[in-house]
């Protein structure tokens, strides 16, 4: 299932660039992004399933994520996404990655989530206020953050964010939910 978050974002994703897919897994965000006409870069550490998407706008690529070197050292794209997925070693690097005008959506577990099941170590769960603080280290304006208990597609604590990093050019509707 693609994430809701992403669906919500995605479409303010300038379209000429690369889109990297950060620990993609089987590649469903990939995929997603492909489709909506995105030329994507998938990286984890076991590419297998996401080379079966087969699709020419998606690039896949094995790397240790979290190994002494950090893989995508010098690499720069238009938007950053990562879906459940923390290694705090190089979350700093992500918003050095973007482009001016790039898009970093972001979303993974956060404090609280043990009461629900896995993850439950702390070391993959965001602290509160985590992605807030790493927006505002490296000057993102950020668009939309949320740190949240959802029930789908199974209950847990989660915090998202989408941040630009200078000015973005587009217009992103409000959303309110009452």
């Amino acid at each position: 299932m693609v994430s809701p978050w992403l669906r919500r974002f995605a479409p303010f994703i300038a379209k000429e660039g690369l889109v990297l897919d950060l620990a993609c897994g089987a590649g469903r965000h990939s995929h997603y992004l492909a489709q909506l006409g995105y030329s994507v870069l998938a990286v984890d550490q076991d590419i297998v399933a996401a080379k079966t998407l087969g699709s020419p706008l998606i690039e896949c690529e094995q790397m240790d994520l979290e190994g002494d070197v950090w893989p995508l050292e010098g690499r720069q794209f238009n938007a950053i996404v990562v879906s459940n997925y923390l290694y705090r070693p190089y979350l700093d690097h992500l918003p050095n990655m973007l482009a001016q005008g790039g898009i970093l959506i972001y979303e993974t577990f956060a404090q609280g989530n043990a009461e629900f099941g896995k993850p439950s170590n702390p070391n993959f769960l965001l602290k509160a206020g985590e992605l807030l603080a790493l927006a505002a280290r490296h000057d993102l304006k950020v668009i939309a953050y949320e740190d949240i208990y959802v029930d789908q597609p199974k209950p847990a604590m989660i915090q998202h964010l989408c941040a630009v990093k200078g000015h973005f050019q587009g217009h992103i509707p409000l959303q309110f939910h009452g």
